[in-house]
């Protein structure tokens, strides 16, 4: 006796277009989304801070970051602001924070100062170790560097000067009171120093770093005096005032 197989019945066709439908609506949807939140002020930029910046007018640096507030948040690229800020010559290095949302924060490390110069009217100005020359303001500028005085403003020895003078130690650095130009046929760089000590000092922009050694164990040991620090190193105390008198009178006598 043959049995009735019972025909299974196909399942129904999925809607297809119902899907596609809500995918659209969901692109649409994000679309919509991100077009209102990139014209949203939460997108923007809302503050930038500058520290760090002590001979660098803060102007200077906005102007070569050239972020400001209402500027796109997420379109300013960290690194591109860093090298823009390090262009400014008195600038070694910057570094960008970017904080959601809207802060972002600069931090500026400076060329250290190595120098001071002032001007006939008065007004200070620093030189940091690239050679930059950069006003100082003088009612808050601790003049712990020696000061540059009868250098003219495009000299090239003064640049080199600037280099020699940045490797030195701040420590030592700081005893040196003030430097001019001396040059001659042999030593087209050479200086003459003052010392915070007393002493006078003649020797040349090449040779600062290697005779400094030398200038150190001269003043720690001998009285004030007149060293001369080049190929030969010399020295010689000052005379006292009884000590001149005695040799005036050792000339005039007969």
């Amino acid at each position: 006796m043959s049995e009735l197989i019972p025909l299974l019945k196909e399942p129904p066709p999925k809607k297809r277009g119902s899907r596609k439908l809500m995918l659209i609506l969901v692109l649409l949807f994000l679309i919509l989304l991100s077009i209102l939140f990139f014209n949203s002020n939460i997108s923007k930029v809302s503050v930038v801070t500058i520290e760090g910046e002590q001979f660098t007018k803060e102007t200077d640096i906005r102007n070569a970051a050239s972020v400001r507030p209402g500027d796109a948040f997420f379109g300013t690229m960290a690194s591109t602001v860093e090298q823009r800020i390090a262009s400014l010559g008195s600038v070694k290095q910057a570094k960008v924070e970017k904080t959601f949302p809207g802060q972002i924060r600069i931090i500026v490390k400076e060329y250290p100062a190595v120098a001071f110069e002032m001007d006939d009217a008065g007004r200070l100005s620093a030189i940091l170790a690239s050679g930059t020359i950069i006003g100082a303001d003088t009612g808050s500028a601790v003049v712990d560097k020696p000061v540059l005085s009868g250098w003219r403003k495009d000299d090239p020895i003064k640049k080199k000067l600037c280099q020699a003078l940045a490797a030195i130690p701040a420590q030592e650095l700081n005893q040196l009171s003030e430097i001019s130009p001396s040059p001659t046929e042999s030593y087209p760089d050479r200086i003459r120093i003052y010392t915070r000590s007393g002493f006078e000092v003649i020797t040349a922009a090449s040779l600062l770093k290697d005779k400094l050694l030398t200038l150190n164990s001269v003043v720690e040991e001998r009285a004030p005096g007149r060293v001369t620090l080049l190929l030969a190193d010399t020295y010689s105390p000052f005379q006292t005032e009884s000590e001149e008198g005695e040799q005036k009178e050792g000339a005039d006598a007969p």
